[in-house]
C-alpha cells in the first residue's frame, strides 16, 4: 500500500509534471492520452494537462489566451482529435481529451443527457433532430439550414456541448470561402488562421462499444473512478467539479467508492485504491 509521499511522486512522474519528462513527440502525447484516458488543455485542476506536460515556453510570452499555449506544440490538442481520440467540453465547458476507455464511461451519461435535453427544450430538440437527418454539420451550414444567427446558434449548442450531447471539431475553412468582415468563421487558431467547428451528435461522434449500463449515476461513479486513477492523487472537493453533470452527483458518492473499496482517502485527498 502506497503512502502519500509515494502517491505524490508516482503523481508527479505518471503526470509528467517535471520537466525531465516533457513529452518529446505527437506519438508521445498520443500515448501519455492512452495511459492518462483524460487530459485537460491547460492546467486547471488535478486532472492531467497536455499543455503542462509540455514544459515548454509559452508562444507569445506575458499574454493572456492563445499566448500561454506551448510555443511549438499547441497543435497537438487539435492533431490528437485528428487521430480519432474525443474532445468533449464536459469538463465543465472546458476542452477535456479522452481516450476510448474513457469515451466509454461517457457513453451512457451522454446518452441519457440526449434523451434529457431533447425532451426539455424545442430549440435543443430542433438542433438534435436536425442533426439527426443531416449527419454532422459546421457551424455555418446550420446557421443557414436553420435560419439562425451567429448567436442564436452558439447560446443553443453551448449547453448540449458542455453536457456531452454535442461534439465539435474544428475544421479549417475553405480555400476561398469568403465571410465578409462580420466575423462570422467559428474562431482562429495561434497562428490566426480561420477555423470552423463542425457539430456532431455525441451518438454519431462515438464509435465504441455500447455501454453495459445504461444507468448514467452508475456510469458517473465509474468514471470519477478513471478520473481520479489519472490524476493518481486528488483532492476530494475537486471531484465534484471535474464533470458537468451535478444533478447526477451525489452527497455520499466519494465515501460509497470510500465504502466499495474503489478509492482511497488521504486527509482531504483520495487515490484509487490497489484493488479498483
Amino acid at each position: 500500500m502506497e503512502s502519500l509521499s509515494e502517491l505524490r511522486e508516482r503523481r508527479a512522474f505518471e503526470c509528467r509534471l517535471t520537466a525531465d519528462r516533457a513529452l518529446g513527440s505527437l506519438d508521445e502525447a498520443e500515448a501519455f492520452l492512452r495511459e492518462r484516458a483524460l487530459l485537460t488543455r491547460t492546467a486547471d485542476c488535478a486532472l492531467p494537462s497536455l499543455y503542462e506536460a509540455c514544459h515548454e515556453p509559452p508562444y507569445r510570452p506575458g499574454t493572456a489566451g492563445f499566448g500561454r499555449w506551448p510555443a511549438t506544440k499547441w497543435p497537438w490538442f487539435g492533431a490528437l482529435t485528428e487521430r480519432g481520440h474525443l474532445c468533449v467540453a464536459v469538463h465543465r465547458g472546458k476542452n477535456l481529451l479522452v481516450s476510448a476507455e474513457a469515451a466509454a464511461l461517457l457513453n451512457p451519461i451522454c446518452r441519457a443527457e440526449t434523451e434529457r435535453m431533447r425532451a426539455e427544450d424545442p430549440g435543443w430538440r430542433r438542433l438534435l433532430d436536425h442533426l439527426a437527418r443531416v449527419g454532422p454539420s459546421t457551424a455555418e451550414d446550420l446557421r443557414t439550414e436553420l435560419s439562425l444567427k451567429r448567436q442564436e446558434l452558439k447560446a443553443l449548442r453551448s449547453p448540449l456541448e458542455r453536457c456531452g450531447v454535442i461534439v465539435a471539431r474544428s475544421v479549417a475553412m475553405t480555400a476561398g470561402r469568403d465571410h465578409g468582415d462580420d466575423g462570422d468563421a467559428d474562431g482562429s487558431d495561434a497562428d490566426g488562421h480561420r477555423h470552423d467547428s463542425e457539430l456532431s451528435r455525441w451518438d454519431q461522434a462515438y464509435q465504441g462499444p455500447p455501454a453495459a449500463s445504461s444507468d448514467p449515476v452508475e456510469a458517473l461513479a465509474d468514471l470519477v473512478v478513471a478520473a481520479v486513477r489519472a490524476a493518481v492523487l486528488a483532492p476530494e472537493p475537486e471531484l465534484c467539479r471535474w464533470f458537468s453533470w451535478p444533478w447526477y452527483w451525489s452527497d455520499t458518492l466519494v465515501d460509497d467508492l470510500v465504502q466499495a473499496g474503489r478509492l482511497r482517502r488521504f486527509g482531504d485527498c483520495v487515490a484509487v485504491a490497489s484493488a479498483a
